[in-house]
């Protein structure tokens, strides 16, 4: 397994960003592209970052050699199970096993309850998409990502598939009425969330604007959709809520010696 440039204190990890998928052409050249909306999110509490797309052939670090890891959304489905999915899973369950911390955003909230024994399939009632309310439930009281929110928050969601079962042990955080699995923790610091907190309402305005004619299919209105959008700060703080947590928790790297003597 790869290794990361030596660093001679814990505190200089970076932050890493899994990309596993891209959004469409003319967003990402007017906007920008999910991993940059993560990174800007991140960015903003004064973590650095890396970027690694496995499907593109790039190699995972040990958990342990970064502060913290962002799993991307992605276009594909998990229950697809493409070779680059499949493979993916195994070092996700390492990651949770060796409680680093952890951020998976809507495909990447997917995978990472799919990695760890829950179920992920097609929403019987199809996509949601949107500005929308979530609940946060009473087991997200004191929680590190979620605990600071108010009860009820906005949030940007698109998404065809969900975590229909979460996994053995998995903690519900918050959910709507549509999806009650919006956002759940395993283990101490491992999160998935289904809404999108990198997007922001002029993201979701361009997808909506290119979806019209597939939302029109399942009797929804695009037009109705894009007018009830509006910021949501509330939900897009969770990104450098995730970084200041990733980066008080730190442990020591298991492939570096000398921040383990720093640390102790």
């Amino acid at each position: 397994m790869p290794t990361l440039s030596p660093r001679s204190h814990a505190a200089a990890r970076p932050l890493l960003i899994v990309k596993l998928g891209e959004a469409h052409e003319q967003i990402r050249e007017r906007l920008g592209d999910f991993d940059e909306w993560i990174a800007a999110g991140l960015h903003s509490a004064g973590a650095t970052t890396i970027t690694i797309d496995p499907r593109a052939g790039g190699a995972l670090p040990d958990p342990s050699e970064v502060a913290g890891i962002v799993i991307t959304g992605s276009h594909a489905m998990v229950t697809h199970r493409d070779d680059w999915s499949v493979a993916l899973m195994p070092w996700l369950v390492r990651a949770v096993e060796a409680e680093a911390p952890l951020l998976g955003i809507c495909f990447g909230h997917q995978i990472l309850a799919q990695a760890m024994g829950g179920t992920v399939d097609n929403h019987p009632g199809g996509v949601e998409i949107g500005t929308i309310t979530i609940s946060r439930s009473a087991n997200s009281h004191g929680d590190a990502l979620l605990g600071g929110l108010p009860e009820h928050f906005d949030a940007q969601s698109v998404h065809w598939q969900s975590v229909r079962v979460l996994p053995p042990g998995a903690v519900l955080l918050a959910g709507t009425e549509f999806e009650p699995h919006h956002a759940f923790r395993i283990g101490p610091c491992a999160w998935g969330v289904q809404f999108h907190p990198e997007f922001s309402d002029e993201v979701l305005r361009a997808y909506l604007e290119r979806l019209g004619p597939e939302l029109a299919k399942e009797g929804k209105d695009a037009e109705r959709v894009i007018a009830g959008l509006h910021p949501t700060p509330l939900s897009s703080s969770l990104l450098p809520t995730f970084a200041r947590f990733a980066l008080a928790h730190q442990r020591p790297s298991a492939v570096d010696p000398e921040a383990r003597m720093v640390a102790a």
